[in-house]
């Protein structure tokens, strides 16, 4: 009968167990704090919270727009560049001619006034000495526009300044290699040739 009552005891002991166990159990995890309140516990916030960093495919997108807007700034800026250059040389070669033909018209009424007097006068002196009158006007007018004959003639051949027309055999020997004759005269702008003398070599 002892025997008995022991087990009995021992098993009862056995069966409550677990009752303990899960009661702990139970006041352990209702003690420990769920995700959403250890972060905010420990000052963070939830994940869903968190503001998202912009991606790398953002980024360059935002980048590539800038750029583009750039180009396109600048394409605009030099193609207004481009224009207001080519204005301004037109403009600019529009008033040189403007200047070289006001400066020439004295000269050419002068010739109207010759042709005139070429049918009424009898005086070839008088036509002659005004004719020459008016080359001289002519002449000062476009050397004060910056032309200026050349010089070929008993010069060295030079190619940057003359054109050969042909060759001749030399009157003398210090006169081979040399201009011996001008067929064209050649004509300097500035300093700057523009239009090369058509010359005689002496061979």
């Amino acid at each position: 009968m002892e025997n008995k009552d022991i087990l009995d005891e021992q098993s009862s002991a056995n069966t409550e167990q677990p009752d303990n166990v899960t009661e702990e159990t139970t006041a352990a995890e209702s003690s420990t704090p769920t995700t959403d309140e250890a972060v905010t516990i420990n000052g963070g916030m939830p994940e869903e919270a968190q503001p998202a960093e912009p991606s790398a495919t953002d980024t360059t997108a935002r980048e590539l727009a800038e750029l583009k807007d750039k180009y396109v700034r600048l394409y605009a800026d030099f193609e207004n560049f481009r224009r207001r250059t080519a204005k301004e040389k037109l403009d600019l070669i529009s008033d040189a001619n403007k200047g070289l033909l006001l400066a020439l018209l004295p000269v050419v009424d002068d010739f109207e006034r010759a042709m005139q007097s070429l049918e009424t006068t009898s005086d070839v002196a008088a036509l002659k000495e005004g004719v020459s009158l008016i080359y001289n006007k002519l002449y000062k007018t476009l050397e004060s526009k910056g032309l200026k004959p050349m010089t070929s003639k008993g010069e060295p051949f030079d190619a940057d300044l003359h054109e050969s027309v042909t060759q001749f055999p030399a009157p003398t020997d210090d006169l081979k290699g040399k201009v011996i004759d001008e067929i064209e005269k050649g004509y300097y702008l500035n300093d700057k040739v523009i239009r090369f003398a058509k010359v005689i070599i002496g061979s």
